[in-house]
C-alpha cells in the first residue's frame, strides 16, 4: 500500500467510503435508520406515554401530542378533581397491554371536533392489525361508550357496551356504575 501512496494512485474517496461503512456497521447506524423508518411510517405514530385507559401521548413528527380516544370513557386515575375510580388502574393497564409497543394509526371523526377543551387531539386509535382500541376497551368492559358528543361509531359502541354489561365483563362485574348527566355511565370511586 505504501507504493500506492508514493505513486499517487491511492483513491481517497474509496478509503473514506470504506471507513464510513465500517463505522456505520459498528455503531448500528443502519439499524437505527431502519427502526426510524418503521416507526414513522405515514399515518402511524409511536406511543410515548400511557396516561390512563382512554388517553395516550404520541410522538407526532417530533412533537408530543396528547390523544383522547373518541367515544370511550375509562374510569379516572389522574383527574385532580376526582378520586381514583373503580377499575381505573385496570383500564389503564388494559390499554397499555393492548397497544404494547405497537405504533398506532389515528383517525379523526368527521362528526366530532378536532380537539377537546383541554387541547387534546380527539381520535380513533387503530393497531397495525386493524383493531380499533376504542372499541376493544368497551367490548372488554374497561370503559363506557361516551356518545354525548356526535360520533359516527355511536351505535356500534353502545352495542359493545350493552354486550359487556350483559356479560358482566370488567367493570360491569366489579364496580357499581351509575348513569350520569351526559347520558352515559360513571364508575364509582375505588375503595
Amino acid at each position: 500500500m505504501i507504493n500506492l501512496w508514493r505513486r499517487g494512485k491511492f483513491q481517497w474517496p474509496l478509503l473514506v467510503t470504506v471507513v464510513v461503512l465500517l463505522l456505520a456497521q459498528h455503531y448500528g447506524w443502519f439499524k437505527s435508520a431502519a427502526e426510524n423508518v418503521t416507526v414513522t411510517q405515514p399515518g402511524y405514530y409511536h406511543v410515548t406515554k400511557f396516561d390512563d385507559g382512554d388517553t395516550i401521548n404520541v410522538d407526532m413528527n417530533g412533537a408530543s401530542e396528547t390523544i383522547r380516544f373518541i367515544g370511550v370513557d375509562a374510569p379516572e386515575t389522574h383527574d385532580p378533581r376526582k378520586a381514583v375510580q373503580c377499575f381505573g388502574y385496570a383500564a389503564a393497564d388494559f390499554t397499555k397491554n393492548l397497544i404494547g409497543s405497537n405504533p398506532v394509526r389515528l383517525e379523526a371523526d368527521p362528526l366530532n371536533t378536532n380537539r377537546d377543551r383541554y387541547n387534546r387531539l380527539l381520535r380513533y386509535v387503530y393497531l397495525p392489525d386493524g383493531r380499533l382500541v376504542n372499541a376493544e376497551i368497551i367490548k372488554a368492559g374497561y370503559g363506557f361508550a361516551y356518545v354525548s358528543f356526535p360520533v359516527t361509531k355511536a351505535e356500534e359502541f353502545l352495542k359493545y357496551q350493552k354486550q359487556a354489561r350483559n356479560k358482566e365483563l370488567g367493570l360491569w362485574s366489579k364496580c357499581q356504575p351509575s348513569p350520569n348527566k351526559y347520558g352515559g355511565f360513571t364508575s364509582n370511586d375505588a375503595h
